[in-house]
């Protein structure tokens, strides 16, 4: 906890001064926020890890399994500040985003429609979750 933070702040300071396109700079930013998140400081991490996404989406808008953990990093610290109803809608474009690019049946596309039902769950929404997690079930034995 309190080393992972350590270390991602010295390699924030460490590249901060280089270009914003600068993949290291992207990944000690990453770093930080969850680190932050790591240690229960969700309310810091999370411009980091939005300002995080952002830099992904608009300097590597190719590689979309990074987009996809970013999007996943900000969904878990939203739901940990308690803004399930923002994380659920990211937990749904994560899910359809992985079904795209890995398929369904994608180990990755499964947990993160394991991530989907829980989210679901938390916000009370059982029959929606009941009829997900079902259709995910036949997915999954595929």
């Amino acid at each position: 906890g309190t080393v992972m933070l350590a270390l991602g702040w010295a390699c924030w300071k460490m590249y901060l001064g280089r270009p914003d396109a600068h993949g290291w700079r992207n990944l000690a930013m990453e770093r930080v926020g969850n680190a932050l998140s790591a240690n229960k400081r969700n309310s810091e991490a999370l411009p980091v890890l939005e300002a995080n996404l952002a830099w992904r989406r608009r300097y590597w808008p190719q590689h979309e399994e990074d987009i996809l953990a970013a999007q996943c990093n900000l969904a878990s610290c939203l739901a940990d500040l308690g803004q399930r109803d923002k994380a659920l809608v990211l937990q749904r474009e994560i899910h359809a985003r992985s079904a795209a690019i890995k398929g369904a049946s994608h180990e990755h596309t499964i947990l993160g429609a394991t991530n989907l039902s829980s989210a679901m769950l938390h916000l009370r929404l059982f029959d929606e979750a009941k009829s997900f997690a079902r259709d995910q079930i036949s997915v999954s034995r595929q």
